[in-house]
C-alpha cells in the first residue's frame, strides 16, 4: 500500500477527480462550504474497491484505523459519512473513471511495468443486483413499489380524488398460491397456476390503472399540497410512477404472452424493474447456465496489468471483439503487441487476417472446427502451447477481480453505476498489481 500511496499521489489522476467534482454545480468552485479534498476522495474510493466495503463499512473503518486515516489523507480530520460518499461517488461518473484508468495504464508504462508486447483477452458477465426474475415475482414488485408511491401521495395530499385501494394482501395470497402450485407437477396444479397467474394479472392491471389516475390528478392539481417542499415531493412521486408504468405494463404483457400462448420470447423482455438495462445472457456454464446483467471484456498485457475494460449495452459475439481489442491496445500503448491470445470463442480466419494485417506477429487462438494438417501442427507448436498457458491468466485475472473486488454483482444502480463499478475494480486491482510490480523491481 506504500507503493498504492505514491502513485496516488499523481498530479493528473487528482487533476482529474478535482475537475469532476468542480462540475457537481455551478458554482461549486466560488461557493458553498468547502468540500472533501480531490486526494481524499480518489484515495477513498480505491480504498473501498480494494477492500470490497460498502460505504458504511469505508465509514466505519477510516474513522477507527490510523493507518487508513494516513492512506486516505484525512488524517485528524472527519470523516464524510456513508451518503456524502454516496454522493461523492457517483459525482465521479464512467467518463472520468475511464479516464482515470488510462492514467493509470500510462503510469504502468512509464515505469516499465507495461511493454505492450502481449496482450490477452477474455470476456465475462457482471450481474446486476437483482434477485432471480419470475413473471409472478415481477408483478408482485409492480403492485408493491405502485402502492407504496400511491400511498405516499395520498398521505401528502389527503383523501381528495381517487381512493387509494390497498390490494398488497390480495397479491400477496396469490404469490403464495402461485408458489404452491408450482411445486406440482400434475395437470390439476398446472392448472390451478394458470387460474393464478390469470388473478394476478387482473389485481396488477387494476394496480396500473389506479395509478395513472394517481399521476394525472397530481399533475392536474387535484391532489395538491399548500406546502411548496411537498408539493415538490408529490412532483417527484408522480414522476416515479409515470417511470415505472411503462415497466409494469411490459411485465404485464410479457407474463400474458407466456401464460396465454407458451411465449417466453416477447419482444421488449424485461427481467426486473429496477435494473430494466438488464440482460439474460447465457454463457454455457455448468454451474449458472443462465446470468442477469452485462458483458464485460477484460484484455490485460504483462505483469496481469489490465490495460482496457468495456461494458457493453448489448452482448456481442467474442468473435467480433478481437479487432477492436488489438486497435485499443495500440492507442493505449502506442503499438499493437506482438504475441496476441484469446480462447476458441474469439477464432475467426477473418480475424486472424485482420490481425495480421495490424502488425501482429504470433495469433494463439484454438481452432476446435474442422483443422487442416497445417492448423495441427500450428496448434501443437510450443510457442502457441505457451501462449495458450499464458492465455489462462486471464480467466484466473477475471476469477480475481470478482472474488476481491466485487465483480460477480454490481452494487450501483444504473448502466452508469455498472460501468463506474467495474471501472473502479479494475482500477484497485491494477494499483495492487503495480504496487506489487515496483516492489520486485526494488527487491532486485
Amino acid at each position: 500500500m506504500r507503493r498504492v500511496d505514491e502513485l496516488l499521489a499523481d498530479e493528473q489522476l487528482v487533476e482529474l477527480v478535482y475537475e469532476a467534482l468542480a462540475r457537481r454545480w455551478t458554482h461549486s468552485r466560488t461557493r458553498g462550504r468547502r468540500g472533501t479534498p480531490a486526494d481524499v476522495v480518489l484515495r477513498l474510493l480505491v480504498l473501498k474497491h480494494v477492500r470490497n466495503w460498502s460505504y458504511g463499512v469505508l465509514e466505519r473503518e477510516v474513522r477507527a484505523n490510523l493507518v487508513y486515516r494516513e492512506f486516505t489523507h484525512v488524517r485528524a480530520g472527519k470523516v464524510p459519512d456513508a451518503k456524502t460518499l454516496g454522493r461523492i461517488g457517483l459525482a465521479l461518473g464512467p467518463t472520468v473513471v475511464e479516464l482515470l484508468h488510462r492514467r493509470l495504464v500510462a503510469i504502468a508504462g512509464e515505469c516499465g511495468i507495461v511493454e505492450g508486447r502481449r496482450m490477452r483477452v477474455d470476456t465475462t458477465v457482471v450481474e446486476t443486483n437483482i434477485h432471480y426474475p419470475t413473471d409472478a415475482s415481477l408483478l408482485g414488485d409492480g403492485v408493491r413499489v405502485l402502492t407504496r408511491t400511491m400511498k405516499k401521495i395520498t398521505k401528502l395530499a389527503g383523501a381528495v380524488g381517487t381512493v387509494l385501494r390497498d390490494r398488497s394482501r390480495s397479491t400477496q395470497r396469490c404469490l403464495i398460491q402461485i408458489g404452491r402450485a408450482a411445486r406440482s407437477r400434475s395437470d390439476q396444479g398446472k392448472q390451478r397456476m394458470q387460474q393464478c397467474y390469470r388473478r394476478l394479472l387482473a389485481i396488477t392491471s387494476r394496480v396500473v390503472g389506479q395509478a395513472k389516475r394517481f399521476a394525472q390528478e397530481v399533475a392536474s392539481g387535484r391532489k395538491r399540497s399548500v406546502d411548496l417542499l411537498q408539493q415538490m415531493t408529490l412532483e417527484g412521486h408522480r414522476a416515479y410512477i409515470e417511470t415505472m408504468l411503462p415497466l409494469v405494463q411490459q411485465v404485464i404483457r410479457q407474463t400474458r404472452q407466456r401464460v396465454n400462448h407458451g411465449n417466453t420470447h416477447s419482444p421488449g423482455k424485461i427481467v426486473s424493474l429496477f435494473e430494466p438495462h438488464t440482460e439474460i445472457i447465457r454463457k454455457g456454464k455448468a454451474g449458472k447456465p443462465t446470468e442477469f446483467g452485462k458483458m464485460v471484456k477484460i484484455q490485460e498485457a504483462e505483469q496481469q496489468i489490465v490495460t482496457h475494460y468495456e461494458v457493453y449495452d448489448q452482448r456481442r459475439a467474442d468473435s467480433d471483439l478481437l479487432v477492436p481489442a488489438v486497435q485499443e491496445h495500440a492507442r493505449r500503448l502506442g503499438h499493437v503487441p506482438r504475441l496476441v491470445t484469446a480462447d476458441a470463442g474469439f477464432f475467426s480466419a477473418a480475424n486472424e487476417a485482420a490481425a495480421r494485417e495490424l502488425g501482429v506477429k504470433r495469433i494463439s487462438m484454438p481452432n476446435h472446427g474442422s483443422k487442416s494438417p497445417q492448423r495441427r501442427l500450428l496448434q501443437r507448436k510450443r510457442w502457441f502451447r505457451e501462449a495458450q498457458r499464458w492465455r489462462t491468466g486471464c480467466e484466473g485475472r477475471i476469477s480475481l477481480l470478482k472474488r476481491r473486488h466485487g465483480l460477480n454483482r454490481c452494487r450501483y444502480k444504473g448502466e452508469d453505476g455498472m460501468r463506474r463499478w467495474v471501472g473502479l475494480g479494475v482500477i484497485a486491482d491494477n494499483l495492487i498489481n503495480i504496487g506489487l510490480a515496483l516492489n520486485a523491481a526494488a527487491a532486485e
